[in-house]
């Protein structure tokens, strides 16, 4: 939004606000909300184990069927009478269902921004879900999902994605709308580094922790590579910092974890520490966390998963490790070698200022409005 505010273009923004990641609207002082019309609508999506049992014997997939609230539709209907609207785009799967709401009200162009792949996702947390029973319904919701995804695709008049590989995704579920890919988008100027406060040797992860990939991700990390890690070097530091922090995590027995939780800052935060881990199992899409820590010039150690459709070589701007045994190589090359995971980091910046500003994205997404508007 702040891109195209900057070229001129005039927006309205509605966002449903979910009861279990709610934002008090009166805490947003970010000047690019003063420039928008903004209307959000607060909503439980949580899951109820009765609809999620009547949900079965429907055809709708639960994981979307959760987000929508015909006072939700009514709002947006009043918001599309208000304005004469060229583009109304979707920013991920979750307000799809409100598609039906804006076709009705506007002849405005559609677009869907797919954020990932959203069933994909599912079904890799149910291939790594032991309980055979929980196992069960994941992948019995992430069919419904795939079908519910793969229907809707065709009724937008445009798509972006947020990488190569999404696009590709979409292409083979047989996608005739024109696709365009726009990474995430970055404002080099909040991303500034400051070396001198560059605590060594120093790991750290930062995620929310009420998504279950990066709990997931980071139990594993610390189950099977902290422990040999940690033993490397008596002033190693491995800090961890996410909203919704679990309480097992702050009972951790390791006097070299440091557990931080929720935190104010997350630039000063990655500015401080020298290594970024990230150790995803279960993912789709781009991480927006691994494209700030390339900005703020961080050695980024990730399994292959976690990096996905970003444009990075291992070795050069990221380091890759899928296993145990790479992890701990990684690590033990970064902190004996300073030298290396400086220089990774600064090859990461390069790479982020190259496919990630935003004045380049977002100067090529208004383009791709004015050829839609014209047709």
């Amino acid at each position: 939004m702040k891109g195209l505010l900057k070229l001129g273009v005039e927006i309205t923004l509605f966002s449903i606000n979910p009861l279990k990641h709610n934002l008090d609207v009166e805490d947003i002082y970010d000047p690019v909300f003063d420039q928008i019309s903004f209307h959000s609508f607060h909503l439980d999506t949580g899951v109820n184990v009765y609809d999620a049992l009547v949900n079965i014997f429907s055809n709708k997939s639960y994981n979307v069927s959760r987000f929508y609230h015909e006072d939700a539709a009514r709002l947006l209907e009043d918001v599309l009478k208000e304005t004469d609207f060229d583009i109304v785009q979707f920013e991920g799967l979750f307000v799809v269902p409100y598609l039906d709401v804006v076709k009705e009200h506007t002849r405005a162009k559609v677009i869907y921004r797919a954020h990932n792949i959203e069933f994909d996702v599912w079904e890799r947390i149910a291939r790594t879900e032991k309980f055979s029973p929980r196992r069960k319904y994941l992948e019995f919701l992430s069919r419904r999902l795939k079908v519910y995804e793969t229907e809707q695709i065709n009724r937008f008049d445009q798509i972006f994605t947020i990488s190569e590989q999404d696009r590709q995704s979409i292409l083979r579920f047989g996608c005739k709308a024109p696709m365009e890919v726009f990474p995430v988008a970055l404002d080099f100027e909040k991303y500034v580094t400051d070396p001198s406060k560059i605590s060594f040797p120093t790991l750290f992860h930062l995620g929310a922790m009420d998504w279950r990939p990066n709990k997931e991700g980071l139990e594993w990390f610390l189950d099977e590579i902290w422990p040999d890690i940690e033993t490397l070097n008596s002033e190693l530091r491995f800090y961890i910092a996410g909203k919704s922090m679990p309480e097992d995590f702050f009972h951790y027995d390791s006097d070299n974890l440091v557990v931080e939780g929720e935190i104010f800052d997350a630039i000063e935060f990655m500015n401080s520490k020298a290594i970024m881990i990230v150790p995803l199992l279960s993912v789709s899409g781009m991480r927006v966390k691994i494209v700030e820590g390339m900005a703020m010039r961080k050695c980024i150690i990730a399994t292959g998963m976690a990096a996905e459709g970003i444009n990075c070589v291992h070795g050069k701007d990221i380091m890759i490790a899928n296993t145990p045994d790479e992890f701990y190589r990684a690590i033990l090359q970064c902190i004996t070698n300073p030298k290396k995971w400086r220089e990774i980091g600064e090859n990461a910046r390069k790479t982020a200022e190259r496919d990630h500003d935003i004045n380049t994205i977002t100067e090529r997404m208004l383009v791709i409005y004015q050829k839609l508007i014209s047709a």
